[in-house]
């Protein structure tokens, strides 16, 4: 059925209700599994502890704790995908929007379907904040399942 699956996962706790899902339908399909957290470009106008970090995007350290998060979040579901004898890679997106983010990395795995959570906003709450679930889902050419 499936050979290839990317799931998307962030801190939160619901990307954690995700992982297992798509931990456990890899492992009844016998699919490979990629794990992706995407970091979001710095905004205009965020600043450090130093005040107005201008050009702050482009430091070492920047990038550092930017990895040093995505570390935080790939190394857990790794370590349950390797318990439940699933094959997992991860890979940590710098620098895009999710939705972008999770449709380049399927494309660039070969996936053959995407799982990711959604928060199930509605009305005017998603049109203000909008839906990078409803992004991946318009834009990817593949199978993607919504876990909510």
């Amino acid at each position: 059925m499936y050979k290839r699956i990317l799931i998307a996962i962030d801190a939160s706790e619901l990307s954690h209700r995700g992982l297992f899902q798509g931990l456990e339908l890899a492992k009844a399909t016998g699919a490979k599994v990629d794990i992706v957290t995407v970091s979001e470009p710095w905004a205009m106008g965020m600043y450090d502890a130093m005040g107005w970090s201008v050009g702050y995007e482009a430091s070492p350290e920047y990038r550092k704790e930017r990895e040093a998060a995505a570390e935080k979040i790939l190394r857990p579901a790794l370590e349950l995908a390797a318990a439940a004898n699933i094959k997992a890679t991860s890979r940590h997106v710098l620098d895009r929007f999710a939705a972008e983010g999770i449709v380049q990395t399927a494309k660039e795995c070969n996936s053959d379907l995407i799982i990711m959570t959604s928060h199930g906003r509605r009305g005017m709450r998603r049109v203000l904040l909008g839906s990078q679930t409803v992004e991946v889902l318009t834009h990817s050419s593949i199978p993607v399942l919504v876990i909510r």
